[in-house]
């Protein structure tokens, strides 16, 4: 997150550890986040939203995909068409519309490129952990 901000990122809000025992970190929101920065190209770990403004739809889309992650991705929208059509073009394991990304224990979870290979839960998840046989009688 610093090394965003050195690069021209703002902090919104948070952008620090909370005081008392533990190691907590305030939720924070960092805007004006740009190609080239951590905060655009690496997983954030902990309560940390980056704000990348882009130009409409498709620039949306090419962002969300410009990343060697795919875990899990949301779509906000009022149009059950548009979020059908974005969610289709988002590269990743799980796509959430109007609702934010979780697992669930009756679907598979898992994610694409470097957040995952195969998956947990649902009737997938438990082939993930069945070793199929094959028998050839002649």
């Amino acid at each position: 997150m610093r090394a965003s901000v050195r690069r021209g990122a703002k902090v919104l809000i948070g952008g620090h550890p909370l005081a008392g025992p533990g190691f907590f970190y305030a939720p924070t929101v960092l805007s004006g986040v740009r190609k080239g920065m951590p905060a655009y190209s690496e997983e954030l770990f902990g309560p940390v939203a980056s704000v990348i403004a882009v130009r409409d739809e498709a620039e949306a889309v090419k962002v969300a995909n410009d990343s060697p992650f795919g875990l899990g991705a949301a779509v906000f929208t009022r149009s059950r068409r548009t979020a059908e059509r974005v969610a289709a073009r988002l590269e990743a394991g799980a796509v959430f519309a109007n609702d934010f990304v979780r697992s669930d224990p009756s679907l598979p979870f898992g994610g694409v490129k470097q957040s995952g290979y195969g998956r947990e839960l649902g009737p997938q998840g438990i082939r993930e952990f069945a070793t199929a046989k094959s028998l050839w009688m002649a």
